[in-house]
């Protein structure tokens, strides 16, 4: 089964092609990796997804099947109520969405509490525990801080985690790790697929890295210029790759088997 389907997708910036007739699947329990220089219009894709996309981007054309919904029919009101639960999304600078008046305990509590019914105390230790997954050795310290009392990477590992807490069934991943130190991005990339194998949860990461893509991915899906060169298991594309822009991408990796996460 699908969790999510794009069909002919065309997305435009004030009226400029920014994606052009792309056409997925993302299958449950799956790891999709879009992949592509920057301007390929690989994060594009996954804010048409959940309809976030930046002053002046709009879809023009195709469909976004979610658990067979069009999102591109959903009322604002309705999107909302996907966001966090059901769609969640990890933004390449993520500590910037943090609100830099509120200390994380409180950010972090009331994006849990309005998506979950468990108590304060419940989702108090799920946002610790979380916390310490991803390397941050004093949730509780972290918690009692402003967003401007912590560094860029742990600001970012903060805004991960708070994303995964909500055990969502697809979660957007936007160079999740380029912000991060080489031992920290192995472990987010870890968590992010212990969250596949334990909760069936489907993710589509995007990364310019061939070799992250190869080493996480399911299904590769390939970007130049907004157009969908390629799409098909990782197998396929890593070792039958049809296009001659993802045989380049490919020719930069010199080992996919041990390649590392930089």
């Amino acid at each position: 089964m699908n969790v999510l389907e794009v069909k002919d997708l065309c997305v435009s910036y004030y009226e400029k092609n920014a994606v052009n007739n792309v056409s997925f699947t993302v299958p449950e329990n799956k790891i999709v990796a879009i992949v592509g220089e920057s301007g390929s219009g690989k994060s594009t894709i996954i804010k048409a997804v959940i309809k976030l996309l930046s002053s002046g981007g709009e879809i023009t054309g195709g469909d976004i099947l979610f658990n067979g919904k069009d999102i591109t029919k959903l009322t604002g009101e309705q999107m909302r109520k996907l966001r966090g639960k059901e769609i969640a999304m990890i933004f390449q600078d993520a500590g910037a969405y943090l609100n830099p008046r509120l200390k994380i305990g409180s950010q972090y509590l009331e994006t849990i509490l309005v998506h979950q019914p468990i108590s304060k105390a419940e989702a108090k230790e799920l946002a610790e525990k979380m916390l310490l997954k991803l390397k941050l050795a004093d949730p509780e310290r972290i918690m009692k801080s402003y967003p401007f009392q912590l560094s860029g990477g742990m600001k970012q590992r903060v805004a991960i985690a708070m994303a995964m807490s909500m055990e969502p069934k697809l979660l957007l991943a936007d160079e999740p790790t380029s912000a991060l130190d080489v031992t920290v991005q192995a472990q987010v990339v870890h968590e992010m697929m212990t969250l596949r194998d334990e909760l069936g949860t489907s993710i589509i990461i995007v990364t310019h890295n061939m070799g992250v893509a190869s080493r996480m991915a399911d299904y590769i899906a390939v970007m130049c210029e907004g157009e969908l060169m390629e799409f098909g298991t990782r197998d396929q594309v890593i070792e039958t790759p049809k296009s001659d822009y993802t045989k380049t991408l490919l020719s930069v990796v010199p080992e996919l088997k041990e390649v590392s996460l930089e």
